[in-house]
């Protein structure tokens, strides 16, 4: 009897998936509103204090006339700066409001479907999809390509293609071997302020290439630059960067090229790399973005219910060590199964077995002489089908026939 419960759809298991699409918008919303709030506390402040001093100095007779209306055209001309800052950060809102409402309405129509047959279901799979592929695209630093498609899907307000693009280029920079970019995104706003509360090294660890590439470069008409730098921005923290400290001194008296085997690793040039996926960890945390592509957590759900023991194996070393028929069945085995595929083998892999507390196996297996199992009942039916004597029996996908003392009674376990 055909099972009618499997074509519902659990609307909850499906939003586990999308929590970063709402995440993303209420996080830089959250952003948006602390850099509005900071500039009006910080020019707030520095108009009262001049309003404050030019009153005094009126009342005093220490300011003229005209001193006084240099420092209201002053205080008038600041705060039409605010209020162009408080215009762009109020268009950002809306920007992100536009988005967050897109994404909300997106995941509303799916408690609208009740079934994954419903044809409304397909097409909501298929935006999910698009996103997905924008996302792995974005993550991947193909900006352009994740942009043609978000506009070619008209899914622009469910991908976060400006987001990763400013990451993107951060990342590109530090790869370029710059720090500057990343140093100003580390420094803008209440950033640092929130880079502290995660106890972030991103700022340090970005001083302190800067402190390496000036030792590296070092020259006589500047010798103390890299000194400079040292007590600016890496002494204040020798408590909690100790070790990376003392290296620091340590390498004012070597050069790059007669460095020891214990400094050769601070001018190595992987230490680029390094810097750039500390920066795009340190990025997803602070947006609460998943370290990974949306689309490998989707395609790791999915795998873990298919995946079993006998699926995962050392596929290549399997196929290179098997006899011919062995591998010949490995190859068709990997063709069939995704789990064992080469192009999601890897992925599987530390994915959990699936748990399945129902069988759909059949009952009466037997298993044929070529490596393939089929229920009794369908064999017998397929051979009074295909007109063969009683102890015969016909394979339902190769046509090879076999008799039936040669077949061999299966059990699962």
């Amino acid at each position: 009897m055909a099972d009618h419960s499997a074509p519902k759809l659990d609307h909850e298991n499906h939003l586990l998936l999308e929590q970063p699409l709402l995440r993303l918008p209420y996080e830089l919303l959250r952003k948006n509103l602390r850099l509005a709030h900071y500039e009006v506390e910080k020019e707030g402040a520095h108009i009262k204090n001049a309003l404050k001093d030019t009153a005094t100095g009126c009342v005093n007779g220490r300011a003229s006339q005209q001193d006084v209306l240099n420092s209201l055209d002053t205080m008038i001309a600041r705060m039409r700066g605010v209020k162009r800052k408080l215009i762009a950060f109020s268009e950002e809102e809306t920007r992100l409001h536009r988005h967050e409402e897109a994404r909300v309405r997106h995941l509303a129509e799916l408690y609208s479907i009740h079934s994954v047959e419903d044809v409304k279901y397909d097409v909501w799979s298929r935006i999910r999809l698009d996103r997905l592929l924008v996302d792995y695209l974005l993550r991947h630093g193909h900006n352009e390509s994740a942009r043609a498609l978000a506009e070619e899907k008209n899914i622009e307000l469910l991908a976060d293609v400006e987001t990763f693009e400013q990451m993107s280029r951060i990342r590109k920079s530090l790869l370029n071997r710059s720090v500057a970019e990343a140093l100003a995104w580390c420094t803008a706003g209440d950033t640092k302020k929130e880079l502290r509360k995660i106890n972030s090294n991103l700022e340090f660890m970005l001083r302190y290439q800067q402190y390496i590439e000036l030792v590296r470069t070092r020259s006589r008409t500047r010798p103390n630059e890299a000194l400079n730098h040292a007590r600016k921005y890496l002494m204040p923290h020798k408590d909690t960067y100790h070790k990376e400290v003392l290296r620091a001194c340590g390498m004012l008296a070597v050069t790059p090229s007669s460095a020891p085997r214990a400094y050769a690793d601070l001018y190595s040039d992987d230490r680029w790399r390094v810097l750039a996926d500390l920066f795009t960890t340190t990025h997803n945390n602070l947006l609460s973005l998943p370290s990974i592509p949306l689309l490998h957590v989707a395609l790791s759900s999915g795998l873990s219910a298919l995946k079993t023991p006998a699926c995962h194996s050392t596929t290549h070393a399997a196929s290179t060590a098997a006899p011919p028929s062995h591998a010949t069945s490995l190859s068709l085995a990997t063709s069939v199964c995704p789990i064992c595929s080469t192009e999601l083998n890897e992925l599987a892999r530390n994915v959990p077995y699936a748990f399945h507390s129902k069988s759909h196996v059949e009952h009466d297996l037997l298993l044929l002489p070529n490596d393939r199992a089929y229920g009794k009942a369908r064999l017998d039916e397929y051979a009074r089908k295909a007109g063969l004597a009683d102890d015969q029996v016909k394979d339902l996908r190769t046509g090879d026939v076999f008799d039936v003392d040669r077949l061999k009674k299966v059990y699962i376990t």
